[in-house]
């Protein structure tokens, strides 16, 4: 490892013009590039303290061993020359978008005398017309099939074609008029080069202007009393409204545009573009990258555009690009983007309408397929096993973690304080077995001492079901302060227990959401099972409470870490330094997934709670008065404010409300003070209280 002041420049050699930089290794091979508009500023940042560098741009300056830039005289050249090295150098440290697959294009050989039109894939050929890219290339063949009829544009391989040429028979697509045969002279270059452009007219957008015109030559041969040209014109049109319904209008005013979604997470990012060409969508691609340097989403957005347009030219820059946020450098990226298409290019955020909604399935795409490439590469048997051996190899279990639990703590600013249990099975989430918790030994924050007491009482209900199923046996002579549990079978005193542990029983500190009741053959239902790992969401403080916590119930076979969601870091208990595992570790992924998961489902769970505790109301508290009677006497009131003001009498007056329960009303709401009234901070003005939707 590298220590970064050893090839650290003095900053008079670094000039505070635009340009772009590289770092290199000890093997001179280029590991990272990146532009800036002022270069002493940004190569500076990277030689600060490496406690204040992101954990990947700290792994990236410690792994180079020099740094060096070149001066450019413009933003635009500099976003250039960064794209070019990119693509020569193929930096480790760079995001690159890898396509899960080769995307197909419907191409049209306008270089060749004779165009062609084709599925293409791979790169972009000089001269060839390219439509898409497209899902599937059945999609492309469905789509030239329906167009033959109209626009029969030569679709055979060269050697096909040179062998009509020479037997002077066309192939069987001319027989039956799906191909104007060029190659036994039907027609001539130039017509045939006519139809190949009507073609790519119609693709491009244009379509009105043909169906209107086959309509008007349809009613002209039924007047004529053609009835057979009649009926194969009405046939073509049919045809193309057909491919034209193949994708549908998604933007009324006819829009040239792409817009590109980013769904992203700590360690990995899907983007996912649509291409909209005269208000339709032609086209849809998805790439998936990992976040190999510190990047946000106008990062990832930036990118997405060097690598979608780097290379094109022309109409394949569309008028406008709609994006989720914009690039840091926004002018200069708009300009790059105008001089590659040769005019003006809009490079915004939609704001509403139909484009905003659009936005909005493209970002869906990319939610579902971050969701879908973590899923194929959660399920594979093979990579969760590597998961769990990289686990237990970092650390230092002596079998793979097939049970793994992990907890996490939720609260607003303080309130509504509660816990998670989520548990992973062979790397595979079992949900059948999380739990939730309420924090109920203190009030306020401290996810430290939370994380001791959620432990605690997780493994107390542990032993006592271990206790009730039979799986310790009774001590022949109490033995005080006794050790923590012996393996299975094993005699020896229950830890923390000198007696019979009697059944846990529902009561109001044991909620309903943490014991519920056993079946009937006494099987147990939960905490039954112990974990070989038990992962807590935090860093040091966290491990170390729950490992407090295990040893204060004597349990000492179930080992701890903890994930700090910041750095990505294992800590250990009674350790120091944390364990790093690789960036492409399966084993850091699948712990990173069990951290997620817990702190969503207690997230989940501190909202819950949060929006119960705000639609309450003192109504709550009173007995016998069910949500019916209760929306009665608000709508009869309008509001608990007024009803507070009520007398007994007036609350008797509405339907179903009797003398007894009039009277427990005005009790429970004379007890409860009223909220304290709101006060406009920019006046000071006291606002009015309504607190009709309370109920």
């Amino acid at each position: 490892m590298a220590d970064p002041s050893s090839y650290r420049p003095s900053p008079g050699q670094i000039p505070d013009s635009p340009g772009v930089y590289k770092f290199r290794d000890e093997h001179r091979r280029v590991i990272y590039v990146g532009k800036a508009k002022n270069l002493r500023q940004r190569v500076a940042n990277y030689f600060q303290d490496l406690a204040n560098l992101h954990p990947r741009t700290r792994t990236m300056v410690t792994t180079a061993a020099s740094v060096e830039w070149t001066v450019v005289s413009t933003e635009v050249e500099a976003l250039q020359l960064e794209y070019t090295w990119i693509k020569e150098f193929d930096p480790r440290f760079n995001v690159k978008y890898r396509d899960d697959k080769s995307y197909p294009y419907l191409a049209v050989t306008l270089n060749e005398e004779f165009p062609r039109v084709q599925v293409m894939r791979g790169a972009k050929k000089k001269g060839v017309r390219y439509f898409g890219p497209y899902g599937h290339a059945w999609a492309i063949r469905e789509t030239v099939d329906l167009m033959l009829r109209v626009f029969p544009v030569r679709t055979c391989s060269a050697g096909v074609f040179k062998n009509a040429a020479r037997t002077g028979r066309p192939c069987l697509l001319g027989y039956i008029d799906k191909c104007s045969a060029p190659c036994v002279g039907r027609v001539t270059p130039e017509e045939h080069r006519e139809l190949a452009e009507d073609f790519c007219d119609f693709m491009a957008g244009r379509t009105g202007t043909y169906i209107r015109r086959l309509e008007k030559d349809m009613m002209q041969a039924a007047e004529e009393m053609e009835y057979e040209r009649a009926a194969r014109l009405r046939d073509d049109a049919e045809a193309l409204k057909r491919a034209m319904e193949k994708s549908a209008v998604v933007l009324a005013d006819a829009t040239d545009a792409d817009l590109i979604a980013v769904a992203e997470d700590e360690l990995e990012a899907a983007l996912q573009i649509f291409h909209v060409r005269g208000g339709r969508v032609r086209g849809q691609r998805g790439w998936v990258t990992d976040k190999v340097e510190a990047v946000d989403t106008s990062g990832l957005v930036e990118h997405a555009l060097q690598q979608l347009y780097g290379e094109e030219r022309g109409d394949a820059v569309p008028k406008e690009v709609l994006v989720p946020a914009l690039p840091e450098d926004t002018e200069a990226v708009s300009q790059w983007l105008a001089e590659r298409r040769g005019s003006q290019v809009s490079l915004r955020i939609p704001q509403r309408g139909d484009k905003k909604d659009l936005m909005a399935t493209v970002q869906r795409n990319a939610q579902q397929a971050l969701g879908l490439h973590k899923t194929k590469r959660a399920s594979d048997l093979t990579t969760r096993s590597r998961a769990l051996e990289e686990i237990a190899e970092a650390l230092g279990l002596d079998t793979a973690p097939l049970r793994i639990e992990c907890y996490d703590i939720s609260h607003l600013q303080g309130d509504d304080v509660v816990a998670s249990m989520v548990v992973f099975e062979d790397g595979l989430a079992r949900k059948s077995e999380y739990r939730r918790f309420q924090i109920k030994g203190f009030e306020g924050q401290d996810d430290v001492r939370s994380m001791h007491e959620v432990i605690g009482r997780r493994f107390k209900r542990y032993l006592q079901e271990k206790e009730r199923t039979g799986e310790w046996e009774e001590p022949q002579e109490p033995v005080p302060g006794a050790a923590g549990p012996a393996a299975p079978g094993a005699t020896g005193p229950t830890p923390g227990v000198t007696g019979p542990v009697p059944a846990p029983v529902l009561t109001a500190a044991s909620p309903a959401d943490e014991i519920e009741p056993r079946e009937d053959d006494g099987r147990p239902k939960r905490f039954a099972y112990p974990p070989q790992l038990v992962v807590v969401d935090g860093g040091q403080p966290q491990v170390a409470a729950a490992k407090r916590a295990l040893d204060e119930l004597g349990i000492d076979d179930i080992a701890v870490c903890g994930l700090a969601k910041r750095l990505e870091e294992v800590w250990l208990p009674d350790d120091d330094d944390p364990v790093v595992l690789p960036r492409s570790s399966e084993g850091l992924y699948l712990l990173q997934r069990v951290r997620d998961e817990a702190h969503r489902f207690a997230i989940t769970y501190q909202r819950a709670k949060r929006a119960k505790r705000i639609r309450s109301s003192p109504l709550d508290d009173v007995a016998g008065l069910g949500e019916t009677r209760k929306q009665a006497l608000i709508k009869h009131f309008g509001s608990v404010k007024k009803l507070r003001q009520a007398t007994i009498e007036e609350i008797c007056e509405v339907p179903g409300i009797g003398r007894r329960t009039a009277e427990s009303v005005a009790a429970a709401l004379a007890s409860t003070a009223p909220a304290a009234p709101a006060v406009n901070t920019a006046t000071g003005e006291i606002m009015e209280e309504d607190d009709g939707g309370a109920s």
